[in-house]
């Protein structure tokens, strides 16, 4: 049997890796323009200031294997008086001082979390 014949890897690699990269520079791209849209709508939506309750908090982590960094997001859900429930990306700082049942004035402007302003609740 020739060496010649048969299965020839550099021929697949040349035509694997010009796909391969083509497909990474795509899936950056396409993170890159659905960020900047999103960040262009926010930009577009009016600020509200609207009476909420925290009725969740959740904190999500990816990494941190082996000795990598390990990376955490911190989100909170609130509810409005409609009743229809929203979820935001918070700080940890912010994260750290909302409670569950907290009640006040959350302010966004569309998917962007701006500030939600705790009211002191009177005992009953």
């Amino acid at each position: 049997m020739d060496f010649d014949q048969g299965f020839d890897m550099l021929s697949i690699m040349q035509t694997i890796f010009p796909i391969f990269f083509i497909l990474v520079i795509g899936i950056i791209l396409f993170t890159i323009f659905r960020g900047i849209r999103e960040w262009s709508n926010n930009n577009k939506q009016p600020r509200l200031n609207v009476d909420a309750a925290v009725v969740s908090k959740r904190t999500s982590i990816s990494g941190g294997g082996n000795d990598s960094h390990a990376s955490t997001w911190y989100h909170v859900t609130f509810q409005v008086e409609s009743g229809d429930r929203m979820e935001f990306s918070v700080g940890g700082r912010e994260y750290g001082q909302l409670a569950e049942g907290d009640i006040g004035e959350l302010v966004f402007q569309g998917t962007r979390y701006h500030r939600f302003t705790r009211r002191q609740q009177t005992g009953s």
